[in-house]
This record gives structure tokens, C-alpha cells and sequence, in this order.
């Protein structure tokens, strides 16, 4: 018996079409700010109060290494001052060598494997309680900040929100690219796209934001499933350990974050060249990020893999005043950007240009605003202007403040904070500075700020533009 099939030849013979990829679901937004202290509460300052207070109860407290989740004690020690007081040791960290950097890839790369394979649902669960538990001591955490790094109140606690958010930003995202995407398949295939952990993260961190950066670079490592070492700044390891014993407190394995403060010439240099680091992390100066890029582009014996390298580097940041701008605004913004933190920040604003008429006014209130700046301790919830991180810091800035004395003209000085061991630098601003002066083109890192009028917007935005960093910038 015979079929007999009827129809278009063509429509018979044609490849079954395709399957389509399944649109993926439309992402939950669950991620919220952490909410910044209410410092205008009475009940927010007492609690700061006795935060601080705790702080300098456990002044001189010394803090090991952490590798494969125990403490690896030194033979050698760093000493932290409090920039506020040069004279007051606020604690002691233990120095890793190249040996302890051997180990401390050793153990991350034992621990690489299990922790990748909890998925991201289990990864993130971990690094929300984190978030939480350092929600609940924040102001402990503060308090630290202030001591260590020179922080004000309101800075400092803007630090640890950031690191909040952070754990939960990366927590969500990478549950979000856990997912994966379903691409076109042919027929009898299933196409998907996947990330995977890429390995060990080697995290260098800055001293201007010693726990929100950290915790950053860190946490989008442990999120999408690599384990990690943690090199803090030389002028901010007591926050560091901080963070890494709330983390192994929240459930955090052993192995899978390895805590190891030292010089960077010898710790970041010899996890840098590594060949067992798979990711390096680094947030700081021009000079050191280029050199680690250069660095870590040579394949070493043992490498089986090319290093991923994340940068985040120096600013000259410009923000921009128009001529119809509401000045009282304007003039409050480059305050707090220029001078908040004695303007230690990649972020902050160090060069003004105001276009055409409100030159005078402008510069007229931005005068009589910097001469008010009350400069002080960090630990005075009255300061906004604290002292800079440390004695060299302040050499160099004062290098630069001299150049703007020969080159240019002092438009404010803020009032110098006299009879102190603190390393103060008053905040000034200069304007007739020429655009090929050091002033003009290097980043200071410090309250020093250069004012100069443009006709046009154009104009001033192609000063601002006519810089060496690109970071930042404001209109």
C-alpha cells in the first residue's frame, strides 16, 4: 500500500525554521541605596559618640594576616597614625612577604572550585548577610575611618553605605548573569550563553576609600563565583581586616578571601605577577595602574591563562558654572567637591571654569565660603576639611600650593589650623594659572583648587576637556 503525500515540493523540502530565543524575563529591581546617617539626630551623634569611644579603647590593637582563613603572624609591623594626631597609634598590622603571597594563592586556588560551584544564589545569600551585619555596626565602622584614614563623620559614613550597596548591587547582578541568555539554536541544538568564574582576584586597594572601594572590587569578585586576596593600602589596613572578619562571620569559607596588607612594591608587585592570579583589581594612582597593566600583560611560566586586568585611576576633574546658573547651588557643590575629605578624592573637583558674567559674583562667593571652612580633627563632627592622610602627602601638596604662589594669583586661603600634629594643609584657590602649569594638568590629591573664566560654554568645555585624566566632571 502506498502514501500518497500531497503539496508544494518546496514547502516539504524546506530546513525547519529555527527556534527563536525565549525573550529573557524582565528584570526585578531589587536593589535600594543604603540610606546615609542622619547626622542632624541626636540619637545618630550619641551612637557615633560611643562609637569613637570604642575605637580609641582598642587603640593599639594588632592585626595578623589572614590566609586559608587563619591568622599568619610577621616578624615584621606596620604602626597606623591617627593623620589628626601624628603622635597617637591607632593600631599595628602584620607585613606579608613574597612567601605569604605563595600562600595565600595556594589556598585561594584550593577554595576556587567549591565556592565557584555554589552558584551565584548561594555566593550572593552570603554576601547579603554581610551587608546587614555591616548595616547593624556601621558606626563602628565609622568610627575606624575616622581614626585610620582621617575621615569626617558624614564621609566616613558615606564609605560604609557604599560598601553596603555594594554587596547587594553585586549579589543581585550576578544572580542576574547566573541566568545566562538562550541564544538562536538550529534544530536538535540548545544554544545558551554562560559566565563562568574566571578564578583567584588579586584586589589593590586606595587609602582615600578604604572600605567602599575594597569591598567593591572584592565583592563583584566573590559574587560571580572568584575567590580573592585583599592587599589594602599601606596607610589603611586596620578597616581591611575589619571587613575580612565580618565577611568569614557571615559564612564566608575559608580560603575564599585571604587578607594581606604589605608594602606594594613587594606584596602587590608579587600577586601582580603571579601566575596563579586570573583577575587583577586596582584602584589608585596613574603610574601604578599603568605599571601593573604592563606587568600583568607578560605571560609567565606555569600562566595558563591571559590575566584580566580592572583599573580605575587618577582624575582632574573640571566642573563647569554657566552664566545662568544658580550660583548659591553652584557654589555649595564645588565647596563640598573641592574641599570635602581636604579633597582627597580621584573624584574631586580641582579646576572651575565659569563662563562669561558670572565670573566676578561667582568668585566674589566662592572667596567668602573657602575663608569659612572650618578646618579640623575628623573625630569633630564640626569639620569638613580634616587634616590629609600623612606627612609626605602634605610636602607634596605644599609643592603644588607654592607652584600656584609663583605662577598664579590666591583668590582664598582657608584658615590654617595652628599649634597641631596633624598633617593640615589649609584649602586655596588660585586662578591665572596657565593651562600647560603642573597646577593645572597633575592631580594634587589635596584642598587646593584652580578658578578661570571662559567666554563661552564651548570654551569651557573644551577647557575642561584639555586634560590628561578622564574621570569625572560637572556642569
Amino acid at each position: 500500500m502506498h502514501r500518497h503525500e500531497e503539496g508544494d515540493p518546496d514547502d516539504l523540502l524546506r530546513l525547519p525554521a529555527m527556534r527563536e530565543p525565549t525573550p529573557r524575563p524582565a528584570q526585578t529591581v531589587t536593589f535600594r541605596n543604603e540610606a546615609p546617617g542622619e547626622f542632624y539626630r541626636r540619637s545618630v551623634q550619641d551612637e557615633t559618640a560611643a562609637a569613637l569611644a570604642r575605637a580609641r579603647a582598642a587603640f593599639g590593637t594588632h592585626h595578623e594576616l589572614v590566609i586559608d582563613g587563619r591568622a599568619v603572624s610577621t616578624a615584621e609591623r606596620s604602626v597606623v597614625t591617627y593623620p589628626g594626631d601624628a603622635a597617637v597609634v591607632v593600631g599595628t598590622v602584620a607585613q606579608a612577604e613574597v612567601a605569604h603571597v605563595e600562600l595565600a594563592v595556594e589556598a585561594a586556588r584550593r577554595a576556587w572550585p567549591a565556592w565557584r560551584d555554589q552558584g551565584a544564589q548561594a555566593r550572593g545569600t552570603v554576601l547579603r548577610r554581610a551587608a546587614e551585619m555591616m548595616a547593624a555596626c556601621r558606626s563602628d565602622f565609622v568610627a575606624e575611618m575616622v581614626f585610620e584614614s582621617g575621615k569626617p563623620w558624614a564621609e566616613a559614613d558615606g564609605d560604609v553605605i557604599e560598601a553596603v550597596d555594594y554587596f547587594r548591587y553585586y549579589a543581585d547582578r550576578a544572580e542576574q548573569l547566573d541566568q545566562g541568555v538562550e541564544l538562536a539554536s538550529p534544530p536538535g541544538e540548545d544554544n545558551r550563553y554562560l559566565y563562568e568564574a574566571r578564578g583567584v582576584a588579586a584586589v589593590i586597594a586606595p587609602w582615600n576609600f578604604p572600605l567602599a572601594i575594597l569591598t567593591g572590587m572584592a565583592s563583584a569578585a566573590l559574587a560571580t563565583g572568584c575567590t580573592a586576596i585583599l592587599k589594602p593600602a599601606e596607610q589603611s589596613p586596620l578597616v581591611a581586616a575589619r571587613l575580612v572578619a565580618l565577611l568569614h562571620e557571615a559564612g564566608l569559607p575559608a580560603g575564599v578571601v585571604n587578607y594581606l596588607p604589605g608594602p606594594g612594591e613587594i606584596v602587590g608587585r608579587a600577586l601582580v605577577e603571579h601566575a596563579g592570579v586570573d583577575v587583577v583589581a586596582f584602584t589608585g594612582s596613574n603610574a601604578v595602574g599603568l605599571g601593573i597593566l604592563r606587568a600583568a600583560a607578560e605571560v609567565r611560566e606555569g600562566q595558563r591563562q591571559v590575566k584580566r586586568v580592572v583599573l580605575e585611576m587618577g582624575g582632574k576633574n573640571a566642573i563647569i558654572v554657566d552664566d545662568d546658573a544658580d550660583l548659591d547651588q553652584a557654589v555649595a557643590g564645588v565647596v563640598q567637591s573641592a574641599f570635602g575629605y581636604a579633597g582627597q578624592k580621584c573624584s574631586a573637583c580641582s579646576r572651575v571654569i565659569v563662563v562669561g558674567s558670572a565670573y566676578g559674583e561667582f568668585r566674589e562667593r566662592l572667596a567668602a565660603a573657602v575663608e569659612s571652612l572650618v578646618v579640623g580633627p575628623p573625630h569633630d563632627p564640626y569639620a569638613l576639611v580634616p587634616p590629609v592622610i600623612s606627612a609626605d602627602a602634605k610636602e607634596r601638596i605644599e609643592g603644588y600650593i607654592a607652584i600656584g604662589e609663583r605662577e598664579g594669583r590666591v583668590v582664598a586661603r582657608g584658615r590654617r589650623r595652628e599649634g597641631s600634629a596633624g598633617h593640615y594643609v589649609a584649602p586655596i584657590v588660585f586662578e591665572d594659572i596657565e593651562r600647560t602649569s603642573r597646577l593645572w594638568r597633575d592631580e594634587v590629591f589635596g584642598p587646593v583648587l584652580v578658578l578661570e573664566p571662559a567666554g563661552t560654554f564651548e570654551e569651557a568645555l573644551k577647557m575642561a576637556l584639555d586634560s590628561p585624566f578622564a574621570l569625572t566632571g560637572g556642569v
